[in-house]
């Protein structure tokens, strides 16, 4: 039986190494299709490059699906390796249990046969103390296979804990394929559209950014003549000293700082994204509200956006979102993905959008828009003043975070 389940075991252990195979060789496809997206965005923008941008990311995507599919079989096969385990120290443990029970009965047949007795009965010494020797034996029987018990018990508390975090990651790798398939829906989609809206003519496409950016600039224009007329008392007092905020995305590239751009004044920054990746909360607290403008007005603000309100004093949006994970009233925690960046709203590359202010300055607020007319628009809004530089609260850059 020992030699049967070792067999099986090292055929489970392939089956792992194969997976394992699969995933570093789909991870040097994907480093390939990053390299491409990198290249392909210093490029002009164009119909083409658009076009090359959404098949490099369905890619992409795919790879990344078929990476989660394996990390999925090799974590099942972990955990049928796991039950392995926990079936033959449940078999060690039946076995010393019944051991005890055995050594239990030997010495209670020992004690109803005590020396008393046998000197009454004119047995001689010798066979006393032969006796005595065996309930000794039978005793330091019965401890150490205790003390086996209980060091088989341990590690059995340990596989089974080993197994529940391997199911706790299968729940996790499952919900990230799930979020992983709909952005590959959703990215071929947005390559449809954007073929019929411009009928795949360069000409279109070049129309349609030009449409997109004066209405974009009108739009930012309404908003900050309307959050400068906002009055908002700013109390320093209320606001957190010290970085208390994580970076939202696991690799940083700065694209676009806070402060003042193409004449006007970027508020919030920019972080690369050439790809769909997870956006994490940057400390804990709840969703004030989630929405998407292009409902509304399409390629002229966040696209879809996630507003959180975070235990420190401050608040965060992201805007140009593909997928949203959370909702209004959700209670989070610092590192919780909330969302996948994308392309949403005025974006003219991938990339994720990061406001921060302070905590009771921002607002859902639904504004009527002149840029786009008999529209409204349903977003974070906030006082000029009662917006924050967000690298005051993140960690420190360095250089090579910078673009």
């Amino acid at each position: 039986m020992v030699f049967s389940y070792a067999e099986t075991a090292q055929e489970i252990q392939n089956k792992i190494n194969q997976n394992n195979s699969n995933i570093q060789n789909l991870e040097k496809e994907i480093a390939i299709y990053q390299i491409q997206l990198d290249t392909l965005g210093q490029q002009k923008d164009s119909l083409s490059k658009s076009l090359k941008e959404l098949d490099l990311t369905n890619k992409k995507l795919k790879a990344d699906i078929a990476v989660t599919q394996n990390q999925i079989n090799k974590t099942n096969l972990t955990i049928q390796n796991l039950s392995f385990d926990i079936g033959s120290k449940q078999d060690y443990i039946n076995n010393d249990i019944d051991a005890i029970e055995l050594g239990l009965k030997q010495m209670n047949e020992a004690d109803q046969n005590n020396a008393l007795q046998i000197l009454l009965s004119g047995d001689n010494f010798t066979t006393i103390w032969n006796d005595v020797d065996n309930l000794i034996s039978v005793r330091e029987k019965i401890r150490d296979n205790i003390a086996n018990l209980k060091q088989i018990k341990g590690e059995l508390e340990n596989t089974r804990q080993q197994t529940i975090d391997a199911k706790n990651k299968l729940t996790k790798l499952h919900s990230q394929l799930s979020d992983q398939q709909k952005i590959v829906v959703q990215n071929s989609n947005d390559k449809n559209k954007l073929l019929k809206e411009t009928k795949n003519n360069e000409a279109n496409y070049q129309k349609l950014l030009k449409d997109r950016l004066a209405k974009k600039d009108a739009f930012e224009k309404e908003l900050e003549d309307y959050e400068s007329q906002l009055k908002y008392i700013l109390d320093p007092s209320k606001l957190p000293s010290g970085r208390v905020l994580n970076w939202p995305l696991s690799a940083i590239i700065i694209t676009s700082s806070y402060g003042p751009r193409n004449g006007g004044f970027h508020y919030g920054f920019d972080l690369r994204a050439r790809t769909p990746l997870p956006v994490f909360a940057m400390a804990d607290g709840v969703v004030d509200g989630v929405g998407d403008t292009d409902i509304q007005c399409p390629g002229v603000s966040f696209g879809r956006f996630v507003l959180i309100k975070y235990n420190n004093g401050l608040a965060s949006t992201y805007g140009h979102l593909s997928l949203i994970k959370v909702k209004k009233g959700d209670t989070i925690a610092r590192g919780q993905i909330v969302a996948y960046s994308g392309n949403t709203g005025y974006s003219t590359a991938p990339h994720l959008h990061v406001s921060v202010y302070a905590r009771d300055a921002v607002e859902i607020k639904t504004i009527p828009s002149k840029s786009c007319p008999g529209k409204v628009l349903t977003q974070p809004v906030s006082a000029t003043n009662g917006y924050l530089n967000p690298l005051n609260y993140l960690p420190p850059t360095t250089a090579s975070m910078f673009k």
